[in-house]
């Protein structure tokens, strides 16, 4: 009878790659961050730098597990992100579409680790998805406020200003 005491070599190299997912996430929130602040929406580029920060802190969170696990950490080249939306809509649609497409990768690293039999890696995945509900939620209310909002100038003025209290965990 063997004792599994380390991580899988399947399970690592998923979840290395969902934590090379996450930085290019990071990297994605940062671009919206800035293009929102060039087209003069403070508030709405402070959120998004505070979801960059959020998506870096996942990743490092995931590495941290593989490094617990006995594991090795591999980073990888990170691929070019967007650099500009038409409008904050279509940065708050991208954001959950973006959403939408990790909550999926966690479900399939959640299916491994069950498929693994690997209890530990279970337990650790599943504040990811519990993350991931509330990761979905707020572009969707966001998106829901824009389309309200349309072109009403104040409208649009009060959602920055109430973005931009946004801060880190």
């Amino acid at each position: 009878m063997s004792i599994r005491t380390i991580l899988n070599e399947t399970m690592e190299a998923a979840l290395n790659k969902q934590g090379n997912a996450e930085l290019w996430s990071a990297y994605l929130y940062l671009s919206m961050s800035y293009d929102m602040k060039q087209k003069g929406f403070e508030g709405m580029g402070n959120w998004f730098a505070v979801q960059a920060k959020e998506e870096f802190a996942h990743a490092t969170r995931i590495f941290e597990y593989i490094e617990e696990r006995n594991g090795t950490v591999k980073l990888f080249p990170i691929e070019e992100v967007r650099q500009e939306w038409l409008s904050p809509k279509e940065a708050f649609e991208d954001t959950l579409i973006h959403e939408k497409l990790v909550t999926e990768m966690i479900h399939n690293l959640m299916d491994k680790a069950i498929e693994l039999k690997d209890y530990a890696t279970q337990g650790f995945l599943q504040w990811f998805v519990n993350e991931q509900v509330e990761e979905e939620d707020a572009p969707r209310k966001y998106l829901a406020a824009l389309e309200k909002a349309g072109d009403d100038a104040a409208a649009l003025y009060m959602l920055d200003k109430g973005l931009g209290k946004r801060k880190e965990d």
